[in-house]
């Protein structure tokens, strides 16, 4: 098994490179870009796909708790904000015809109430709110869901590039 930041392959070795929901993981996303741009070949494609974390379109009966929330969840994460910069780290690690689309996905249904739950109890833990605050929270959003009300949206963002030949 290897990591980002090494990766048992010889130089110019990869047609193809795609990191899926990682870069928000990494402490060091450029010495990632540095590894890939490594291993890929002259004109090899580039994917970097996920999601920022302090984006999450909730809806909810308290916009304000809800905010704080998500940005505590986001506060854990090592990357939060990394899908944002994909672009610029792109760039900066010489990549050519970098491209960023942004697909969001909608969720209306109960099957996301877990993800809701962690992320209050995430918050929580954090200490940006008390229990009772992240328990009243989540009893909005598993009403919301019996009532098939919940709306949940979370942008996932896609950059492309191609190594230079």
């Amino acid at each position: 098994m290897a990591g980002a930041y090494e990766l048992p392959l010889p130089d110019a070795s990869a047609d193809g490179y795609r990191a899926d929901k990682v870069f928000h993981e990494l402490t060091q996303p450029e010495r990632a870009l540095t590894e890939a741009l490594r291993v890929l070949a002259p004109g090899g494609r580039i994917v970097l796909v996920g999601q920022d974390w302090d984006t999450c379109v909730i809806d909810s009966d308290d916009p304000a708790l809800t905010r704080t929330l998500v940005h505590a969840r986001a506060d854990l994460t090592v990357g939060p904000r990394a899908a944002r910069r994909y672009r610029n780290l792109l760039l900066d690690a010489c990549f050519q015809g970098v491209t960023v689309a942004v697909h969001t996905r909608v969720f209306t249904g109960p099957a996301m109430l877990p993800m809701l739950t962690g992320l209050a109890d995430a918050a929580c833990f954090a200490g940006a709110v008390d229990r009772v605050q992240a328990d009243g929270w989540t009893a909005d959003q598993r009403a919301r869901a019996e009532a098939d009300r919940l709306f949940l949206a979370v942008p996932m963002f896609v950059a492309a590039a191609t190594a230079p030949r």
